[in-house]
């Protein structure tokens, strides 16, 4: 559909103050949500609606984000209704940024210095535990069920008998709590420059937690679309990149998700270079499969540029 109903049309315009002149329906993203931009006598905003009870969770937690942090790195929020069951957020428009890639040097020093500006804001969000702690994940989830991992053919099954004593070691060390403000899910697609300042996008999984972890999980797709190694950014890090790593490993070989069925590709691009991270990281061998040898000399690719 290009427009809304006439629920959401009367709903928008209560929130703005101004009936939207015109609809333009934009696709993308990773969940069902509906999305817009629309054009108002108020101007240009971007407008994302709830359309499935597990988007409505995740742009409610995204909603009550926007109304606790503050800062250059969050979009400015137009206006919100936290409806339970059909939450609307809308925030500024955001079609003429530029978003990577291609990376640059410079581009990358950009959104290392809106990380740390983002880490360094107080900001009354949830802890790590509360917002995403909800079901097993990483080396241990691989442990007791290896298969999905398996299938990824990654790795052979003599391969992964011989590195998980080592992966849920470093797993384990790697602490999730902390104090400051996390996005938790940076990637080029949730990043984007405007009027000179990066500002990241989709907060649904806001929290407090360890600042390494939220830029090491930006750092494996950071690899992937052709920027510098984790651990140039990272370096002497085996916990961060054995927990980023069994975070990938144990859902990227798993079934397509209905409500968001694009989630599993991106997974298993960074499960590439996350894995072989962790086995830099770690000192371990590398894994035998024919599948395997192309990221791992990409890496090497990479690493002597």
């Amino acid at each position: 559909m290009s427009a809304p109903s006439s629920t959401i049309i009367k709903r928008v315009a209560e929130i703005i103050g101004a009936e939207p002149e015109r609809w333009l329906r934009v696709e993308g993203g990773y969940t069902p949500a509906a999305r817009w931009v629309i054009e108002s006598p108020r101007g240009s905003a971007f407008v994302k609606v709830a359309t499935t009870p597990l988007s409505a969770e995740a742009l409610s937690r995204e909603i009550a984000a926007y109304s606790a942090i503050r800062g250059n790195f969050i979009p400015r929020l137009v206006g919100m209704s936290p409806d339970i069951a059909e939450p609307i957020l809308i925030i500024e428009n955001l079609s003429d940024a530029i978003w990577p890639p291609p990376w640059t040097t410079d581009l990358v020093r950009k959104v290392r210095i809106a990380l740390d500006a983002l880490h360094d804001t107080r900001s009354d969000v949830p802890q790590f535990a509360a917002v995403h702690a909800k079901s097993d994940f990483g080396w241990s989830e691989v442990e007791r069920n290896p298969a999905p991992f398996l299938s990824l053919e990654l790795a052979g099954k003599d391969w992964l008998d011989r590195a998980l004593p080592a992966l849920l070691e470093a797993e384990m060390a790697c602490d999730t709590s902390g104090a400051s403000l996390t996005h938790w899910d940076i990637r080029s697609d949730n990043i984007c420059i405007t009027n000179g300042a990066v500002k990241f996008i989709d907060w649904g999984g806001a929290c407090l937690s360890n600042p390494k972890l939220d830029t090491g999980f930006w750092l494996p797709s950071l690899a992937f679309e052709g920027g510098p190694l984790p651990e140039d950014i990272l370096p002497d890090e085996p916990g961060i990149a054995a927990w980023v790593s069994g975070f990938f490993a144990c859902k990227a070989g798993l079934p397509t998700i209905p409500d968001a069925p694009r989630v599993r590709q991106v997974q298993r691009a960074q499960l590439s270079t996350a894995l072989p991270w962790a086995v830099r990281a770690l000192g371990l061998s590398q894994p035998e499969s024919a599948r395997s040898q192309t990221f791992f000399v990409r890496s090497r690719i990479c690493e002597n540029k």
